[in-house]
């Protein structure tokens, strides 16, 4: 099973049961057995999706954790409340909640945009905001930014 590489952007429409499609270079063999986490970003205003391999990680990190540590049990009990897990059926397409498209302002329309190893979902409307062609910046910037 090869791990996909998360980029670029890509705009989908909601079926009537708020399901939305993958891009499929983001998919790979098996991966409709697999999880994927959504949480609500409220940073972004956007659906940030966590991929099997990053959920795994996160159930390493979370298991490495003392069951007596308070602070840590009532971190995890806001963060996973507000999540989602689903997986990919035949087509690619991945169920969301009410919540959490209510959350990122959308409705029929959605970006996923890609950032390397996981990706988010936008409203067309709130991407325009980060956009980098929409805003015109500058690439090069961003890239040094980066450290790349």
């Amino acid at each position: 099973m090869g791990r996909p590489i998360f980029v670029g952007k890509h705009q989908r429409n909601l079926d009537s049961k708020n399901r939305l499609t993958i891009p499929s270079k983001w998919r790979f063999d098996g991966d409709t057995e697999d999880v994927y986490l959504a949480f609500p970003d409220p940073g972004t205003g956007s659906i940030h999706v966590l991929p099997p391999s990053r959920v795994e990680k996160l159930m390493e990190l979370i298991e490495s954790q003392s069951l007596s540590d308070e602070e840590m049990a009532t971190l995890q009990d806001k963060l996973f409340s507000q999540a989602h897990s689903f997986g990919c059926d035949k087509q690619g397409r991945v169920n969301l909640t009410e919540d959490l498209l209510e959350h990122a302002g959308i409705t029929k329309e959605a970006m996923v945009v890609g950032r390397l190893t996981d990706f988010r979902i936008w409203s067309p409307e709130r991407w325009q905001s980060v956009d980098p062609k929409a805003n015109n910046d500058d690439m090069g910037k961003i890239m040094k930014l980066a450290g790349i």
